[in-house]
């Protein structure tokens, strides 16, 4: 068919059989040659059948109980985009941050990671994770570590180094801050104690959006919260959060209020897997299994809070000296006995801050069973002796 139409238009044999920008392929080969055989549809009478999944107010209902009151009290009717991914759900947040404040700069904390696109790529603030490709717009400022930061547990100085470069590297107007309440890939580093306040209230008074980074730390792994950033008693404007909502499943999600969502109606915003049946069927099972009180299970503390925890290992108290060969070894022995209880934030290594590797995370399912925790802590124990014997 398109052989035959492409020869009539070509031949050039009879100008007057060009088709008219009116006329269509289909139309002009009906009255060119009408022994062409032209396909037909068959008779099509299905209807989808009615919807019969959760109702508004349900959905509503289910928000209500997981979003935390706090969040609801600010944001009354949250709006919730859903994304295949954490690093999505950063990117549509700071794009979102942008759009609404008019602003291009984002303020980021050095140590973090945001994800591996080209917007949240610049937010991120460690070498490892950052190819050579142009990232404008973000500054990072000094990170709140109690443990190798400069003020120790003081969050309030850190946070004035937000202060600083609103002053001194922005026009004095910026789109908005992203930062974990918990430092995942950093090394489970929990900020200093004052300092989200401090810093959401120089990022307001600058006119910009606080984001709080949940893609690790949210639902209920902290053990004291469901949300991470609820420990330092916080609002922000908007919360991106995957991994746990999902379970191993690819679903992410941004949530904002109706006011500062607004701004995606002004162009045409989609996602073409984000908020599939199978996947929101997955999210929507893990809140399930949250009425078994699964929180529960993450009360524990060594470095971070309930199951996001860290264990950073040093030569020398001191100096701080990164242990990063006893690190390795205690993985290795770890891995031999058939134990990986919430290896390394997915990848191959111990994580750090400033890039050191000499931190073994534990980032397990909330589900896990204290018998399992109890034997790897064993594991563990025996993997330090064998190696300083």
């Amino acid at each position: 068919m398109q052989r035959f139409i492409a020869k009539r238009l070509l031949s050039g044999r009879n100008s007057n059989s060009l088709p008219s920008p009116a006329c269509c392929f289909s139309q002009l080969a009906q009255k060119e040659d009408n022994d062409v055989l032209i396909p037909k549809m068959p008779p099509f009478d299905y209807s989808p059948p009615p919807y019969t999944g959760p109702s508004a107010n349900e959905i509503m209902a289910k928000r209500k109980e997981f979003l935390s009151p706090s969040l609801f009290h600010f944001y009354k009717n949250p709006v919730v985009f859903f994304t295949n991914s954490g690093t999505e759900a950063n990117e549509l947040a700071m794009m979102i941050a942008r759009l609404y404040t008019g602003s291009n700069d984002i303020i980021s904390l050095r140590n973090a990671y945001h994800g591996n696109a080209a917007g949240t790529m610049g937010a991120t603030a460690q070498s490892i994770w950052k190819f050579n490709v142009i990232q404008s717009g973000v500054h990072h400022a000094l990170n709140p570590d109690p443990y190798r930061g400069v003020f120790g547990s003081d969050g309030e100085k850190y946070a004035k180094d937000v202060q600083d470069i609103i002053d001194f590297g922005t026009t004095g107007h910026v789109a908005g801050f992203i930062s974990e309440a918990i430092q995942g890939v950093g090394g489970i580093v929990e900020l200093a104690p004052g300092y989200l306040p401090a810093a959401y209230t120089s990022i307001k008074k600058a006119g910009g959006l606080c984001i709080a980074d949940e893609v690790q730390a949210g639902f209920a792994r902290t053990g004291s919260h469901f949300w991470g950033f609820e420990a330092q008693g916080v609002v922000p404007d908007i919360v991106t959060m995957a991994k746990g909502i999902g379970n191993g499943i690819p679903l992410g999600a941004v949530v904002t209020t109706p006011e500062i969502a607004e701004i995606l109606t002004r162009r045409s915003y989609f996602n073409t897997f984000g908020g599939n049946p199978v996947c929101t069927a997955a999210g929507l099972a893990v809140l399930n299994d949250e009425k078994e009180n699964l929180q529960e299970n993450a009360h524990w503390d060594v470095r971070g809070r309930g199951l996001m925890l860290g264990v950073e290992l040093v030569t020398d108290r001191e100096q701080k000296t990164p242990a990063k060969a006893e690190t390795l070894h205690v993985m290795e022995q770890r891995k031999a006995a058939l134990v990986t209880l919430g290896e390394s934030c997915g990848c191959r290594f111990p994580c750090g801050c400033h890039g050191l590797h000499n931190v073994k995370d534990v980032k397990p399912q909330i589900s896990l069973l204290s018998s399992v925790v109890h034997k790897s802590i064993k594991i563990k124990s025996v993997s330090f002796h064998v190696y300083y014997e």
